[in-house]
């Protein structure tokens, strides 16, 4: 029930989820008050992208990516069955018209979820190139797609996802891009696809999920 009404169309949709540290912080979110008040610090929140939801049984997947010491890291590392986690949003979504034949998807771990949900939503007759950085082979997965779907995976510190984007081999047809890593690199990476690649700007999105000096998770 507590989720009823939710709706998430776009692929890349973030919803924002709060980590009460204090007493005063849970109470602000119980009544419906995330912001607090001038004498109630706000409690920490992190944007996360919805992996799936079930609307007949309201289970809401999200997944979490368990490093460093932040507050959602740390609430997920402990995560039990009965916990309660507030969320909000999405705020909007961005439908990605169906008007491509090919996509560029590129992108950490922070953006599998992403870019899952995207490669979930193709049919038969569109292609996909993949591009993710992780930080072991262990972070692979397998996504689902009727598409035709290449995947090229980088482990972090032993390619350069720049270098490795300069040398790829562009899908045919009219191609979409989408670009979500750490805040710098996703700039860089766009400049890439703009300037030596010459795609269109109106059909590449590049977006930050994390910033190298705050806490990332």
């Amino acid at each position: 029930p507590e989720l009823a009404g939710f709706i998430s169309l776009g692929t890349d949709d973030h919803v924002k989820l709060f980590f009460p540290q204090t007493a005063e912080q849970q109470a602000a979110l119980e009544n419906l008050n995330p912001a607090g008040d001038k004498d109630t610090p706000r409690p920490p929140m992190r944007d996360y992208t919805p992996r799936r939801y079930d609307e007949k049984t309201g289970e809401l997947d999200i997944d979490f990516v368990l490093h460093g010491e932040g507050p959602a890291a740390t609430w997920a590392a402990q995560a039990a069955p009965g916990q309660f986690l507030h969320i909000a949003g999405p705020k909007g979504s961005m439908v990605v018209p169906d008007m491509f034949d090919s996509y560029l998807l590129i992108g950490d771990e922070t953006a599998i979820p992403a870019i899952a949900r995207r490669l979930e939503s193709l049919p038969a007759n569109r292609a996909a190139l993949i591009v993710v950085e992780v930080a072991n082979p262990q972070e692979q997965q397998v996504f689902d797609s009727a598409a035709q779907v290449d995947v090229i995976w980088i482990v972090r510190g032993e390619q350069n996802l720049l270098d490795v984007t300069r040398r790829l081999e562009m899908p045919e047809g009219k191609l979409y891009a989408w670009v979500a890593t750490e805040s710098a690199l996703s700039r860089k990476l766009r400049r890439v696809l703009l300037d030596e690649f010459g795609l269109e700007e109106d059909f590449v999105k590049a977006a930050g999920y994390w910033k190298l000096d705050s806490t990332a998770e």
